[in-house]
């Protein structure tokens, strides 16, 4: 399939962990590609640690996929990572979809806990090399600036021999260390243009490493709701988002029908985008639900058409 449809969480917008295994079956029994949970660790909003949902996921389902969107390889130990990842990957008989990034500088989970972010991009790219070498070879020896291995080795492997590696950021370190480690790459919040000179900045640089990524895991996500922008959840997103964007915040979501939805995935479409995590703009557990089985009925089997149009192609 070249165009997947996963949904994604940041805050914890259930009443109970109930309300969220509610929720996850509907995505299972459903068509959604996958589950992704968002990495912070630091905050006054309920959020969920992303490699321990991950490893529930893996027991509490049987198809659907899943990954971290996108958890901070600079906050984590790189052989606790690489053996979390492998350890879940094996009980869910390769569903996982790992994905990293370095972390903003400014985020609660740095500045909370006195971390130095200086260098902190050195500290992920050794990271990742650690992790993808832990993850195929069976002695790993590194010497770096943040890290020292001697002899290390990790089993079981991940069931999967290629199991993906996936790489957020859209920062010119971001773009070249996509190029050199990973197997994919996600956008975080960004509007289809600014993500369309990235993927291109990518495929460039990939030229230089002399690696290929799929031409279908360029990844993107954005929220939705199906109703009105003056409805409370969406105007709350609106005004949380023009915190953090100079331009209008509206351009980072999709709000109304079906059609409209449909209308932000074809233009990260077009800007090279073939998988994507929406997240529900949504009130409550039962807004929640809602928004998801809108979407499976209304906006995945459009989609799902649009991979028939490419096969037929």
């Amino acid at each position: 399939m070249a165009f997947g449809v996963g949904l994604g969480i940041a805050n914890f917008p259930f009443e109970n962990g109930d309300g969220f295994w509610r929720w996850v079956g509907m995505c299972e029994e459903g068509n959604v590609d996958s589950i992704w949970q968002s990495d912070r660790l630091v905050s006054r909003d309920p959020n969920l640690e992303c490699l321990s949902v991950m490893a529930a996921l893996a027991g509490g389902t049987k198809r659907l996929k899943f990954g971290m969107n996108v958890a901070s390889a600079g906050l984590r130990d790189p052989l606790l990572l690489a053996k979390q990842c492998a350890t879940i990957d094996l009980l869910s008989n390769g569903r996982l979809l790992p994905a990293f990034a370095v972390g903003s500088a400014i985020g609660p989970d740095w500045v909370s806990t006195g971390r130095p972010t200086r260098r902190r991009g050195i500290r992920t790219n050794e990271a990742l090399e650690l992790i993808a070498r832990l993850w195929r070879e069976d002695n790993v020896c590194f010497k770096g600036e943040f890290f020292h291995y001697q002899d290390v080795s990790i089993s079981p492997k991940p069931v999967n021999p290629d199991i993906p590696l996936w790489i957020g950021g859209s920062a010119p370190a971001a773009i070249e260390r996509t190029a050199k480690y990973g197997t994919g790459w996600q956008a975080g919040i960004e509007t289809p243009a600014q993500v369309a000179p990235v993927i291109a900045g990518i495929k460039r640089a990939l030229v230089k490493h002399g690696r290929s990524i799929d031409f279908d895991h360029y990844g993107a996500g954005f929220g939705f709701r199906f109703g009105s922008w003056e409805d409370d959840p969406a105007a709350r997103n609106v005004k949380a988002l023009s915190r953090r964007v100079k331009d209008d915040p509206r351009g980072y979501l999709a709000v109304g029908s079906a059609d409209d939805i449909l209308v932000r995935i074809r233009e990260f479409i077009a800007a090279g985008v073939h998988k994507f995590i929406l997240r529900p703009i949504a009130a409550d557990t039962e807004d929640v639900l809602t928004q998801t089985k809108l979407l499976i009925d209304e906006v995945i089997p459009q989609v799902e058409a649009m991979n028939h149009t490419s096969d037929a192609a």
